[in-house]
């Protein structure tokens, strides 16, 4: 294969895994908002099985007892780490929480929205393989494409672990949040390298510089806000629990200070999108990529105040819980690949002289 079918090759598929980092995004939210994060206890495998059971008689026998054992015993693995790192205090509660040694009832549909998560994971993780191995046809041009490729990899590694233990501990609520952090940062790096392929060889552009500095403004807003979000989702988890899973209603109500907070930096991150927008307008023509990337950021932080609007005041159903985050997510992304193309745009032309 040609060094330049392989540039051609390495973009296409930098996209298509872009996109199934989103759809894992999305899953994650699904497994998370609707408690099947424990749909299969052991893993690679689901109850032993590649294709997991579709019912209760299918399952190993003493299955319960089993993965209790298997999740206790990661969980000691664990607290060993947090020894290291110096919380040992963490560690303790982590050992001592007898909470996990209750066995998860099996639910098929649970079983299989979990399963279909890591089908998806699994297929992002394949993905951003042969992303790696294209990259390395971009070496000569510039290197920085493959080493954040490969970097993207083991960083995808490390995330199937967070994930485990996300749902293994129902202690370490902060894991919630960095698990959602490293998750918008796979993403980056792989916007990164695909944007870095797709402006190969262009000249950077001439704009205002407060533009600049209002766009990574924005930015930086919209991770606070979804840093705020998992704190608040992290919050209603503990609330959950207090209450048993009953009261869903007084959940809310409940969370606390973070949830104002998340709420008031929503209304801050909405108005200096409205600025942003302004002076992209001013900057670019009306058909640009960049503008086409504020229209379509608007559109979702006006579909996520509606999903906000929904968990506030119709009990946190599900469907709202995963779509919030998926708005999220892509509002980032457009966000993040609007600032790119503000400094190397894939059409250089559409800028305003």
């Amino acid at each position: 294969m040609s060094i330049f079918a392989s540039k051609i090759r390495f973009q296409k598929i930098n996209l298509i895994t872009i996109v199934l980092l989103f759809i894992v995004i999305l899953a994650g939210g699904v497994v998370r908002s609707t408690g099947s994060g424990m749909g299969c206890p052991d893993w690679p495998k689901c109850f032993g099985r590649y294709i997991p059971p579709v019912n209760a008689a299918d399952l190993p026998k003493d299955y319960k007892q089993k993965y209790v054992a298997g999740r206790l015993a990661k969980n000691q693995r664990f607290a060993k780490m947090l020894d290291v790192f110096g919380y040992g205090d963490l560690a303790r509660r982590i050992r001592e929480d007898r909470s996990i040694l209750i066995p998860e009832e099996f639910n098929a549909a649970k079983t299989w929205t979990e399963y279909v998560n890591r089908l998806l994971g699994a297929a992002s993780g394949i993905f951003l393989l042969l992303t790696a191995w294209f990259s390395f046809s971009y070496r000569g041009d510039n290197k920085l494409i493959p080493f954040l490729s490969v970097l993207n990899l083991l960083l995808v590694g490390l995330q199937g672990w967070l994930g485990s233990i996300v749902v293994s501990t129902n202690l370490v609520a902060w894991i919630v949040t960095v698990h959602m952090m490293l998750a918008l940062g796979i993403l980056a790096l792989s916007i990164v390298t695909y944007h870095l392929a797709k402006v190969s060889g262009k000249h950077k552009l001439n704009i205002n510089p407060i533009i600049h500095v209002v766009a990574l403004l924005t930015l930086i807003m919209t991770i606070l806000q979804i840093a705020f979000g998992t704190g608040v989702r992290e919050k209603i988890d503990e609330v959950a629990s207090r209450l048993q899973g009953g009261y869903r209603s007084d959940w809310i109500s409940n969370a606390g200070v973070v949830f104002f907070r998340h709420r008031d930096i929503a209304i801050f991150v909405l108005l200096i999108n409205v600025l942003l927008f302004a002076l992209i307008r001013r900057g670019f023509s009306r058909h640009s990529l960049q503008q086409q990337l504020m229209s379509f950021t608007f559109l979702m932080i006006m579909l996520q105040i509606v999903t906000g609007i929904l968990l506030s005041y119709w009990s946190l159903p599900p469907f709202a819980q995963a779509s919030h985050i998926i708005l999220a997510s892509l509002i980032f992304g457009a966000q993040f690949y609007l600032i790119l193309n503000l400094y190397r745009a894939v059409k250089a032309q559409e800028a305003h002289k």
